[in-house]
């Protein structure tokens, strides 16, 4: 039997969310269907922020309720907060996605917070969402490169790694290339390094802004991370990570696997349908590279 690799597309929270142009509430539906028609069963499809900072994101309530409404789609909201907590957990999320960043300079200019007041806060919400019955997945930005501090430590990032295993030790955890430069060797080493202390409990969120995001995806799996973050169409980027572009585009990473023999549980036709409607969207940056090859679009 053929190894599996679990796909939880992005592309309707971290994708949109730093278009300028409203997406109107109908589109971002539109992509959320569109995907779990391909076969998408984990989607990250908003979060809970203040619509001051991130306008785009203010739907998200409604943008949740049409999404549960699918059958077999486990569907993430981001809370950065307890106010986050509380809206998502009144909303009916199946899973919440917690998120602080593994470098000073990020947090305070993602979340304008330090490091422990963010984490301090989030053990918090841990605690309290384990005794509500729900989900967790707990993401650690800028695990690899910082956009204001360069190359993270190894030691550094993997020291707030083991705070965050020690808050819950059945928790996901995703590890974060949010400006996409990482290399695969940093990749690999550091996910084996996590899964020889803490398990194979671990995701993978990668960017693509200097063109290595399958790659990574491909060190990932060689260190034996099975859940992986993408988008639809290669939109993304984070509005608080300067020079960070979209995401690794969730065609590309199939279409790896495909390759690899690896199995998906996702329709190629449909996927690349779904990735055409989140491309198309008004005022997005769309990356990824097989969307326009003919013979990759003929393929069955």
């Amino acid at each position: 039997m053929n190894e599996r690799a679990i796909i939880s597309d992005v592309a309707p929270r971290d994708g949109l969310q730093s278009i300028g142009p409203f997406v109107p509430t109908e589109t971002k539906i539109a992509i959320v269907r569109a995907l779990h028609a391909a076969g998408i069963r984990r989607m990250e499809i908003g979060s809970f922020v203040s619509p001051r900072a991130v306008p785009q994101m203010a739907d998200t309530g409604e943008v949740l309720k049409a999404a549960l409404e699918l059958p077999g789609l486990e569907s993430t909201v981001l809370v950065p907060n307890r106010k986050g907590f509380e809206l998502a957990a009144k909303s009916g999320a199946q899973r919440l996605g917690l998120f602080m960043s593994a470098t000073e300079s990020h947090n305070r200019s993602n979340l304008n917070r330090t490091r422990e007041e963010s984490f301090a806060d989030l053990a918090a919400i841990v605690r309290d969402s384990k005794a509500a019955g729900l989900l967790v997945r707990f993401n650690l930005s800028t695990v690899f490169h910082c956009p204001f501090e360069g190359v993270v430590p190894e030691d550094e990032a993997l020291g707030w790694v083991e705070r965050i295993v020690a808050l819950d030790p059945g928790m996901e955890i995703a590890l974060a290339d949010t400006t996409g430069n990482a290399s695969p060797d940093q990749v690999r080493r550091m996910f084996e390094r996590a899964h020889h202390l803490w398990g194979e409990r671990f995701a993978f969120h990668g960017h693509d802004t200097y063109g290595m995001g399958v790659a990574n995806v491909s060190a990932a799996w060689e260190a034996g991370v099975r859940i992986f973050d993408s988008a639809a169409g290669g939109l993304g980027g984070c509005p608080f990570a300067p020079g960070a572009t979209g995401n690794v585009a969730t065609e590309d990473v199939v279409w790896l696997f495909r390759r690899m023999g690896v199995e998906t549980g996702i329709d190629w036709n449909r996927l690349l349908e779904a990735a055409d409607i989140a491309a198309a969207v008004p005022g997005g940056t769309p990356g990824g590279r097989l969307r326009g090859v003919p013979a990759v679009r003929r393929a069955a």
